[in-house]
């Protein structure tokens, strides 16, 4: 499908890449990995055609099709978001107007030949999926977390991270033979990326993504190429496999470099001992071409790595901090209303939630940066938190050095320790000495968390504490959370950082909060098996029950009506579900019936009979009219349902 040989690329006078040959396949599933600055966005770019190699060649099968996806930069504007999504299958409407030009020809005088071309147009609208496009557009707008009421929004009213959503949804509604991503879960919340998760692993062609969620990378690559010291090198299977298999390869190298090295001063001892002895002459030249033909093994030079731990945590109540009847609006918008939440000592609680729903208001309530409208914010004894917001990074003071920003908020005590934290968080050497407005991302949140090491705290409070770090960087502050002896309240879109992290999830959603015990993965298996509407249910009845005794009558008739209607949208809910479900039904047996119909009206012998043609003709186009129709009617109750 497409390969390169021996393929160089410069960046000013740094070699990127050395003499790199690589072969992808037609369904290949690759994940490419390595530190920042190793040259993985830059491999896609130039898979994409988007930079040129400055050697060697690049072959590529004839009809590939190419969907690349930046980190960041699309911006769209001028139309709703539904027509700019439709404009990602304009083949397919052009092929679509031609079809219904062919059929509004098509007549006696109608050629075989034309005929043909009309059947085979035909057959390969149906293959490309043309008759479900409309469909498509909603399914993946839908997957992608935007709602129904967005559809007829213009697009330049969406923010950055959702104009990147469009990008994506674009580039999956034209289905390229060869999918180009870089980061594309950067701007997902979790229930959109476990959504991407599940189309990529259906999606029936070629996919390379550069991603630091490790969950994701699990679940979708079968296969991982290591970007690393100018070199590319292939593992099978997925990420953890990757770093077993590595692993594994680094210590036989090692292994290996340490006997071929005891070789070679085996040699060398021979030679310069008997070097002038002429009885040995034969014996010591034989060594010397030994020496000469022995192919020297070298080591990759060892990646930085951060090492860190956070300073052990004054001691606390029971209860770190509580939330009573919490509630939050922004002008006519209610992010919160009523919400009780204890945070108990200890715990690592994971807020999670589509984007919107309140997870950043409620760790501002959390951690005392906002008052909440109405109820109240409890400390627990002796509570010592830390905050890092979603834009901790911004609060850096561009115009200091990185050292400069450390040592402006550190405890007299912690200065001789300031060298030795930011060399745990890779900022060695000059890095120290850098202005912080020239930073990229990931330095930036790298050097906002270690001044979270300054002041030991017992509570931390942390909002995407993972943004723009790598897999490697991801890893050693979950390992240093783990270790964490405090309580931990954090937010975070990594599927993979939330399932080894929390011991508790608090859904956020509706104005209200859900609590799961255990990790995501229990999480998502309590709501297949309860259902977000029966959850909902069930903590209405357990608040009844467990206030009857201690609550004032109308709050009792308000808890009661309450279950009531929530019990009503229940039946309502499932009797949706029965009517989608019997539509579905009533699509695929339409669609076999016009697949036949179709395969039938191929056939050349059809058209000697006219009359038989022409009925052949009013039923396909009565069976198409009938499609249309349900596609809508699917499609309305999908937005309904959403």
């Amino acid at each position: 499908m497409l390969q390169l040989k021996n393929i160089d690329k410069y960046f000013a006078d740094r070699r990127l890449f050395s003499a790199i040959d690589w072969h992808i396949r037609p369904t290949d599933r690759i994940g490419l990995c390595g530190a920042n600055g190793a040259g993985k966005s830059t491999l896609l770019k130039l898979l994409a055609g988007q930079v040129e190699v400055d050697g060697g060649t690049m072959q590529v099968a004839k009809g590939t099709t190419f969907g690349y996806l930046p980190q960041e930069g699309l911006v769209h504007q001028g139309r709703s978001l539904v027509v700019e999504a439709r404009s990602a299958l304009a083949q397919l409407q052009q092929m679509e107007k031609e079809i219904r030009q062919l059929e509004n020809s098509l007549g006696v005088q109608t050629t075989p030949a034309e005929m043909e071309y009309y059947a085979q147009l035909q057959q390969e609208f149906e293959q490309r999926g043309g008759y479900l496009m409309e469909a498509e557009v909603g399914k993946v707008l839908h997957g992608l977390g935007f709602s129904a009421e967005d559809f007829d929004k213009h697009c330049e009213h969406f923010s950055g991270g959702w104009q990147m959503r469009i990008a994506l949804a674009k580039i999956l509604l034209q289905r390229p033979n060869l999918l180009l991503l870089d980061e594309p879960t950067n701007h997902l919340d979790l229930p959109a990326r476990d959504w991407l998760e599940g189309y990529l692993q259906a999606y029936p062609y070629a996919v390379v993504l550069v991603s630091h969620d490790r969950f994701f990378l699990d679940q979708v690559v079968t296969r991982i190429v290591e970007v690393w010291n100018g070199a590319l090198t292939e593992y099978p299977g997925n990420y953890s496999r990757y770093i077993r298999a590595r692993d594994e390869r680094i210590a036989a190298l090692k292994a290996a470099k340490q006997q071929q090295d005891d070789e070679i001063v085996r040699i060398e001892a021979f030679i310069n001992r008997f070097r002038y002895q002429a009885n040995k002459a034969a014996q010591v030249q034989s060594r010397v071409k030994q020496l000469e033909k022995i192919e020297r093994i070298f080591l990759p030079p060892e990646r930085k790595k951060i090492s860190f731990s956070f300073p052990a945590p004054p001691k606390g109540g029971r209860v770190a901090i509580t939330l009573r009847g919490a509630s939050q609006h922004y002008g006519a918008l209610k992010v919160l209303e009523k919400v009780d939440l204890d945070i108990l000592q200890g715990e690592r609680v994971a807020l999670v939630g589509p984007n919107g729903a309140g997870k950043s208001t409620l760790m501002r309530l959390l951690a005392g940066v906002e008052t909440p409208v109405s109820g109240k914010r409890e400390e627990g004894h002796n509570l010592v938190q830390a905050y890092f917001a979603q834009d901790q990074a911004v609060t850096l003071n561009p115009a200091r050095s990185v050292y400069a920003e450390l040592m402006a908020d550190a405890p007299v005590t912690m200065v001789p320790r300031l060298r030795n934290i930011l060399g745990s968080f890779l900022f060695s050497g000059d890095d120290i000495e850098k202005p912080v407005k020239v930073l990229s991302g990931g330095e930036r949140n790298r050097l906002a968390l270690a001044k979270l090491l300054l002041r030991p705290a017992n509570l931390l409070l942390l909002d995407e504490p993972t943004n723009h770090l790598d897999l490697q960087s991801k890893e050693v502050l979950l390992e240093a959370l783990r270790k964490y002896q405090g309580t931990i309240v954090f937010v975070s879109h990594d599927r993979y950082f939330v399932d080894f992290l929390a011991s508790r999830v608090v859904a956020v959603g509706g104005g209200a909060i859900d609590s799961y015990p255990g990790n995501y993965g229990d999480f998502l298996a309590a709501r297949q098996q309860l259902g977000d509407v029966t959850h909902s249910v069930k903590r209405v009845e357990q608040q009844a029950d467990k206030s009857l005794d201690t609550e004032p009558l109308e709050d009792k008739a308000d808890r009661l009506k309450a279950h009531a209607q929530r019990k009503e949208e229940q039946r309502q809910r499932q009797r949706r579900e029965r009517e989608l479900k019997s539509l579905e039904e009533k699509i695929e047996q339409a669609e076999g019936e016009l697949s036949d119909l179709e395969k039938n009206m191929a056939q050349p012998d059809l058209y000697q009979d006219q009359n038989q043609w022409r009925h052949t003709s009013q039923t396909h186009e009565e069976l198409r009219r009938q499609l249309d129709h349900m596609y809508l009617s699917w499609e309305q109750r999908q937005k309904t349902e959403c």
